[in-house]
């Protein structure tokens, strides 16, 4: 019986990676995780409740490949976590060709080392997704950090930012750029609405691209990651590239990550129709600004699913990767492996 979507054409790519670790099949790389107390099928559903069960199982299979390369620290275990979810990208793909299973381990990996300090999830009509992965970043990045790590938001103004800030615990900020007020063209004026629902991720909502770079300026991004930008409107991707060249010039160290695209190989770029038409949009801003570009939606796991990775969005991923990392490390603190 098939254990997950599209197992057969997965299976044999799988396997050859686990025998390079001395485990036989893929339940068998489960045992190794129950073993040392980790329940990472349920981790990984928790964030993002709408996944797909091969999500669940690609990340059993990298935590597995962690446990047995003796990962003692999360950001170790974050790159062989990444090691699995390569395995599971079909071949030919454009998961595969792009190695984007491996781009989210070291991405992962990235985000639990001190020298990051400020992750961005740039966010538009997917917020929902930004916040599930968010939410995972934060809830344990930070037990294993000794500098705690800065999670924001920035999305495009609307009235469902707010709704989600309220139900997923962040502080909603809305800012009004002194654009018109100083000459400064990257002074935030004043703060029109602070919540405290929470003191761990900050939820800033721009009412255009020149406000959302400001906003980056700001908080000092180090590292964003950009939704996949169906929207006619194109905050992320020019918020990115903006922001990007910026650092150049101020000799900033920033890594861009584009999520989204993957079918610009044969849609013309300059579609700029609502829903999956507008993927080769998505894809050609993506690769203007990124230092590593995803495949698929930031939310939508079908979507991440065609392109040949596992049915996650990009999104809440960032926050699973972290989160099963973690949970890796404080086993091997408690002795389990």
């Amino acid at each position: 019986m098939a254990l997950f979507e599209s197992y057969e054409r997965r299976e044999k790519q799988i396997l050859a990676v686990l025998k390079e670790y001395g485990i036989n099949s893929i339940e068998e790389a489960a045992e190794v995780t129950k073993a040392a107390g980790l329940d990472v099928y349920s981790q990984v559903e928790g964030i993002q409740p709408i996944c797909f069960e091969n999500a669940n199982w690609a990340y059993t299979v990298g935590a597995a490949i962690a446990i047995k390369k003796d990962c003692r620290k999360a950001a170790d275990a974050a790159a062989a976590i990444g090691e699995g979810l390569q395995a599971f990208c079909i071949p030919g793909s454009v998961a595969e060709q792009r190695k984007v299973g491996l781009g989210h381990g070291n991405l992962g990996k990235m985000l639990l080392e001190e020298e990051t300090e400020c992750f961005a999830f740039l966010a538009g009509h997917e917020s929902f997704a930004a916040a599930e992965g968010a939410i995972g970043i934060a809830e344990k990045a930070n037990k294993v950090r000794q500098k705690p790590l800065r999670v924001i938001l920035n999305g495009l103004g609307k009235d469902a930012a707010q709704i989600i800030s309220r139900i997923n615990g962040f502080t909603f900020v809305e800012t009004r750029d002194g654009l018109l007020h100083r000459k400064s063209r990257r002074s935030i004026q004043k703060i029109l609405l602070r919540r405290t629902e929470s003191q761990r991720l900050t939820a800033t909502v721009a009412n255009d691209v020149t406000e959302g770079v400001a906003i980056m300026h700001k908080e000092g991004v180090d590292v964003s990651i950009t939704g996949n930008s169906t929207n006619p409107t194109r905050f992320q991707h020019p918020v990115a590239g903006t922001y990007k060249k910026e650092c150049i010039e101020q000799g900033k160290k920033y890594f861009s990550v584009a999520s989204g695209g993957g079918t610009g190989r044969t849609l013309h770029p300059d579609n700029m129709a609502a829903g999956p038409a507008s993927y080769g949009m998505t894809d050609t801003m993506g690769r203007m600004h990124s230092d590593a570009q995803f495949a698929g939606s930031s939310s939508v796991p079908a979507h991440v699913e065609m392109m040949g990775l596992i049915g996650a969005g990009n999104n809440p991923m960032v926050g699973m990767t972290v989160a099963v990392a973690v949970s890796i490390q404080e086993a091997a603190e408690n002795g389990k492996f």
